[in-house]
């Protein structure tokens, strides 16, 4: 798989490292910043991560930030996305079993890189099954689409004689 990743300054460390362990279990990894331990807010670095998965340029993210909160928020804006903060091994398999997750995110503040790496195998590991699960998804996506359209919409192609 290609796995894209990105950071903020609070856990850029932690996405060097991370990189490294992913390419070692045999992924392709696409890094979106940041470069540097200098500040840097943390929603553009989502977007991009998450409009990379939309695009299909990479197959699944990894979000790094203090808490994992603000980059799941912000990754959650892109349509289509769903951004699942994980921070143990259940959340780590469901998040992809139950939610099909394109997007996992971590604390840096939270957990550390080792419990990271353990979280990101399992992560990767495993490929959504649908199921009961797939009736829940459906739903998410369909209200999704509800709100994401633009009012009258769907007159525009109407004809008038």
């Amino acid at each position: 798989m290609k796995i894209g990743i990105g950071a903020d300054n609070n856990a850029f460390e932690a996405k060097e490292t991370l990189k490294e362990y992913i390419t070692s279990l045999g992924h392709e990894v696409k890094d979106y910043g940041c470069y540097s331990a200098d500040d840097v807010d943390y929603p553009g670095i989502a977007f991009k991560v998450a409009q990379s998965v939309n695009e299909k340029e990479v197959d699944r993210g990894i979000l790094i930030c203090g808490t994992g909160i603000g980059m799941a928020i912000a990754a959650n804006k892109i349509p289509g996305i769903r951004a699942a903060q994980v921070h143990d091994p259940y959340s780590a398999e469901r998040a992809q079993l139950s939610n099909d997750a394109q997007i996992i995110t971590f604390g840096a503040k939270i957990i550390g890189v080792d419990v990271m790496k353990y979280l990101t195998k399992i992560y990767l590991e495993n490929t959504f099954q649908g199921g009961n699960s797939g009736r829940k998804i459906d739903q998410i996506t369909d209200k999704e689409k509800e709100f994401s359209r633009i009012p009258g919409e769907e007159d525009q192609g109407a004809s008038c004689s």
